[in-house]
């Protein structure tokens, strides 16, 4: 055994923190309930159980792989820095007048979110830039004096700093930074023009804020994080997941948090095109549903969607528009609050509601006995036989069905009745974001396979494809840490994006290839930082649209440098992606585009084909019991199938459970499971062809 092969992903989730050990000898899980006052602590109990799984000493292993909802918690409970704000004179109130869309057309009391920083410490100086880079205003640099006295006695912990067209030229927000720095050493200060040079002054100022409002936070974390392994015995590196899927050091991390958004689901969406690959599917839904939130992501062609920008932090029923809008790389998913601690309720209207609201792990579901006294569904799925309240995470944790009983009582049900009516509201929650997630993105849902993941995902699994027509489904080994594990799959990456305007019709050559030239320096060097000499392989992705259009769509383009027959290469490769999302392209019109995106990551190894298994024995079954079948609307005797005895072209016809120790499996009435060579399960609906 070399140390060399021993890595550990750890995912801190809303309700558990997941730990997934890669050892010689296979693989080591875990979940641990997380620690919301000492978040290291859940992934130091984690490590230690999953290495003594394993028969290792915390000092074997040789790399710890981070993902966490920090910086999303941070910014949706408002949690984070004292933060100043400098922008240009006369853009001081861009990110509380936001986009001045309405996301409830006819809600009359509706309130928009509060921005982050509050006008009283956001501050104006007089400079401007130019869209091109020139200088219309030059900065004074006695007024940047003036206004460092008014930051410094104000106690501010975090500056950020955003002025007018800084991705065109960055030359005055590095003024004011060096200005401060030299006031104030160790003030935390950012700059949109280092994290977000990109046009378009709303997500560029609310990223920089973002990244400023959290960062001392996140900083002191990590550095507790690190120093409470470096005391238990773990001596191994720590790297971070980041949103857009790829693995970047402490450092990055710390100096740029906001790339940690959606670290988690990341995981989750790297998990589930792995398998992908491996079957050889290139249409594919992933289905992620923890404790708290249910992600949805797709995925083709072997890999998830990405994109630029991203809302975090919805107030308004996790409606599009009522969050804050940040420009950051970013696997594109759908994320909505329905997760096994979702809190069902009856609104002012007498309708049953369930989440956004969380049990979380403190208190937890109220079958779980520590103080939780709300229905979730949790306890809808216990009422309804699908989970075994002796054998609930491996028997770690014992649950109650009088307390479940209890808390869905106070719904006015039967307790049948209203678990039922839970679990029905949940999966239609999610069946409806992901119909509403394909069709934003041109697709036909029916011809998508899932794979679904996360504590939760594989009791939903079966009905939710039921809803949406989907005809298979897979349920990798592992599916119950699966962000977990997709940690220890991502590549070293990192995406340089820059703000350079350009009409095709007078393309600048010089200007496009030098700035290409500077963002894959600047990508390389921080992906060499952690990767250190391992092949890597560059993407390349401009935001394009046609002239007089409000907004952009990625198109992938070669990476070399640009010559003038490329030109129309970067006008037909626009033409097939629009078509492809509208099913039309526009005579006539020039096209455009507004920002570039490169990105470097290390090579990931070719996943080994997975042998479809169609056909199979039957399965050992471990006993009979009882759940009830959603879609027959009654409860039916199903076979309780251990996971182990899944072996490949083992089979179970459904209704039956398929159980282990992180997750358990609902095969409802109208589906079968095989069991595949890679220990995946494969659910299959049964008039339909494997």
């Amino acid at each position: 055994m070399t140390k060399t092969d021993i890595r550990i992903g750890v995912d801190i989730g809303g309700t558990f923190t997941d730990v997934a050990l890669q050892h010689p000898n296979g693989l080591a899980t875990c979940k641990v309930l997380t620690n919301y006052n000492q978040p290291e602590q859940a992934i130091l109990d984690g490590i230690i159980e999953a290495t003594e799984q394993a028969g290792l000493e915390l000092s074997d292993i040789d790399q710890v792989i981070h993902g966490t909802t920090l910086v999303t918690n941070a910014l949706i409970e408002r949690r984070g820095a004292k933060t100043a704000f400098i922008t240009t004179e006369g853009f001081r109130d861009v990110i509380e007048m936001r986009s001045e869309n309405r996301f409830e057309q006819y809600d009359l009391n509706l309130t928009l979110p509060k921005p982050l920083v509050p006008r009283q410490d956001r501050f104006t100086l007089k400079e401007r830039m130019g869209p091109n880079g020139e200088v219309l205003l030059a900065l004074d640099l006695d007024e940047v004096d003036t206004l460092i006295s008014r930051i410094l006695d104000g106690s501010y912990e975090a500056v950020a700093i955003g002025l007018m067209h800084s991705y065109a030229n960055g030359a005055h927000e590095r003024a004011v930074e060096k200005a401060l720095r030299a006031a104030s050493p160790d003030l935390s200060i950012s700059i949109s023009s280092a994290i977000s040079p990109q046009m378009r002054e709303l997500p560029r100022f609310n990223t920089v804020i973002a990244n400023a409002y959290v960062r001392p936070q996140v900083a002191d974390y990590l550095s507790r994080l690190v120093h409470r392994l470096r005391e238990t015995g773990v001596k191994a590196p720590v790297f971070m997941l980041h949103s857009g899927g790829g693995l970047i050091t402490l450092e990055t991390a710390s100096e740029q948090p906001v790339r940690l958004l959606e670290s988690g689901p990341a995981g989750g969406a790297i998990f589930a095109a792995d398998f992908a690959r491996a079957h050889g599917l290139d249409k594919v839904l992933s289905f992620d549903m923890g404790g708290t939130t249910a992600k949805i992501c797709l995925i083709e062609n072997g890999a998830p969607k990405t994109a630029n920008t991203f809302e975090v932090a919805r107030t308004y029923r996790f409606k599009k528009g009522s969050g804050m809008t940040v420009s950051t790389p970013v696997v594109e998913m759908v994320e909505i609050g329905a997760g096994g601690g979702s809190i069902a309720s009856i609104d002012a209207m007498g309708r049953l509601q369930v989440g956004p609201r969380s049990a979380a792990s403190e208190p937890g579901p109220a079958c779980y006995g520590r103080g939780g006294t709300e229905p979730t569904v949790t306890d809808a799925n216990l009422l309804l036989g699908r989970l075994d309240p002796d054998n609930f995470a491996g028997g770690a944790i014992p649950l109650h069905v009088d307390c479940s009983e209890r808390a869905a009582g106070k719904l006015n049900l039967e307790p049948q009745d209203a678990a039922f009516g839970i679990t029905e509201m949940v999966d239609e929650n999610m069946a409806n974001a992901a119909r509403v997630h394909t069709v934003e993105n041109g697709r036909d849902i029916e011809h998508f396979t899932m794979i679904a993941f996360g504590g939760g995902a594989p009791l939903h699994a079966c009905r939710l494809c039921e809803k949406l027509g989907i005809s298979a489904l897979i349920i990798p080994p592992g599916a119950g840490v699966g962000s977990a594990i997709g940690f220890l799959k991502a590549p070293f990456s990192y995406e340089s994006t820059r703000g350079l305007f350009q009409r095709l019709d007078g393309f600048d050559l010089e200007a496009v290839n030098a700035a290409l030239d500077s963002m894959e320096k600047e990508a390389r060097d921080f992906v060499e930082d952690g990767a250190r000499g391992a092949p890597t392989e560059t993407r390349l992705t401009a935001l394009m649209r046609y002239s007089g259009q409000g907004w952009e769509i990625p198109v992938l383009l070669p990476h070399r440098a640009f010559a003038d027959h490329d030109i129309q290469t970067i006008q037909t490769a626009f033409e097939e992606a629009y078509r492809t999302l509208f099913g039309r392209t526009i005579e006539g019109l020039p096209v455009e585009i507004t920002n570039w995106l490169l990105t470097v990551a290390t090579v990931l190894p070719d996943a080994d084909a997975v042998e479809r298994h169609s056909e199979g024995s039957d399965a050992s079954v471990l006993r009979e019991r009882t759940f009830f079948d959603a879609a027959l609307r009654k409860t039916v005797t199903a076979k309780e199938v251990a996971r182990g005895d899944m072996t490949p072209g083992k089979m179970v016809s459904g209704p039956a459970i398929i159980v282990e120790n992180e997750t358990t499996t609902i095969v409802t009435s109208g589906y079968r499971v095989i069991g595949q060579g890679d220990g995946s399960l494969l659910l299959v609906k049964k008039e339909a062809n494997a």
